[in-house]
């Protein structure tokens, strides 16, 4: 027997499942989507974490952290690169840090860098969050760099380039605007961005297998004198995933990326349930700033009288069917994720994939609906 199905088998003996996947609802309907996904080889694995009130009503792990070793995904311990979900917690950080006076989300993005070139217009804080401050997008192989770079020395990438477009007049998506951030994040503390970000959101939250990537020992880190490796346990990195990309083939390791530059961007690594904890926070008010100052980051700006559906680094929007929520999608290098939070429904979800976008998006969208089917069904 293929050793996924009978991995699945084994899990799911409880709940055969033989109707077709048309005919199922609720939960039974999302554990039967997301084990085909496994089946067809859409993913190698995914963790999700689905809570409800701050309960877990849904937690499982599908197909392989690891192919070669044959290492199944845990959903409390696989740690997954979670691309742009990072901007959360980076915004989480940088809520903080305004809470504490630290940074002015309206003032010059020169008064913390006053080096940073000139450009046609100045730019605030609040504008690079909300990705409106003209910065450009990724161009040719920039997506999968692999350079040691630190955080202020890669602003070298873009920082030569001319806006796109004269600040708070459009929108465009990227991450080179947290990249900026996390710089002036350090400049105003005065100390390393991994090192804020661990004291005030990792730590405060409980987020044990929330980490920086691994950089291999040699590489010249240029970002501080402190071990980036030693805000990583040893024990979490030993649950790291395998990071895959689809080919024709099947999956194959992806590409070598270093990813520690983007961190505030698209950096971190976690788990499922660490990621549906960090959302649970901000249902539970328990995130450690006053409410006033994170509905600025949960307030999707406008730009020309038009909603952008994004916050200050969180996606601020309404699914298809209506219902509101704040979060994030994320594609990079080897992981994809999706985190949702829904405040009205007290509904938290984090779902976690190893792969370069491997296109399921609609899938997971039918996936969280099944949930809501549930609930609406009792």
């Amino acid at each position: 027997m293929n050793p996924i199905l009978k991995y699945l088998k084994n899990v799911f003996a409880a709940k055969s499942i033989l109707a077709d996947d048309t005919e199922l609802t609720g939960l039974v309907k999302a554990d039967y989507l997301l084990q085909q996904l496994i089946i067809e080889d859409k993913v190698p694995g995914i963790a999700i974490t689905v809570l409800k009130e701050g309960k877990s009503v849904f937690q499982k792990g599908y197909g392989y952290a690891n192919i070669d070793e044959k290492q199944y995904v845990d959903p409390k311990k696989s740690i997954f690169r979670i691309a742009s979900v990072s901007k959360p917690i980076a915004a989480t950080s940088l809520a903080h840090m305004v809470q504490e006076a630290l940074i002015d989300l309206d003032e010059s993005y020169y008064t913390y860098l006053p080096d940073y070139p000139k450009k046609e217009w100045d730019f605030t804080i609040r504008q690079l969050a909300s990705h409106t401050a003209g910065i450009r997008f990724y161009k040719g192989k920039e997506y999968g760099l692999n350079e040691p770079f630190g955080i202020k020395d890669s602003l070298s990438i873009f920082k030569n380039d001319p806006l796109v477009f004269e600040p708070g007049t459009e929108y465009l998506y990227n991450s080179f605007d947290w990249v900026m951030i996390s710089a002036a994040m350090q400049e105003a503390s005065g100390i390393p961005f991994e090192a804020y970000v661990q004291e005030k959101v990792l730590d405060s939250l409980g987020m044990k297998n929330t980490c920086i990537p691994r950089r291999h020992p040699d590489d010249n880190l240029k970002q501080s004198d402190i071990d980036v490796n030693a805000i990583t346990t040893s024990e979490a990195q030993n649950n790291v995933t395998a990071f895959y990309t689809k080919s024709m083939s099947g999956f194959r390791k992806a590409t070598p990326v270093d990813i520690f530059y983007k961190l505030a961007g698209g950096g971190y690594l976690s788990t499922s349930e660490d990621i549906a904890k960090f959302g649970q926070a901000f249902l539970d008010q328990k995130v450690g700033v006053n409410e006033a100052i994170l509905n600025q980051f949960l307030t999707a700006q406008l730009v020309n009288g038009n909603s952008t559906y994004y916050g200050l680094g969180w996606q601020v929007s309404e699914d298809a069917k209506g219902r509101k929520f704040f979060g994030h999608v994320g594609s990079g290098v080897g992981g994809y994720s999706n985190f949702f939070v829904y405040p009205k429904e007290q509904l938290v979800f984090s779902i976690l994939i190893n792969s370069t976008d491997p296109k399921v998006q609609e899938d997971l969208d039918v996936v969280i609906d099944s949930f809501f089917d549930e609930l609406d069904s009792n």
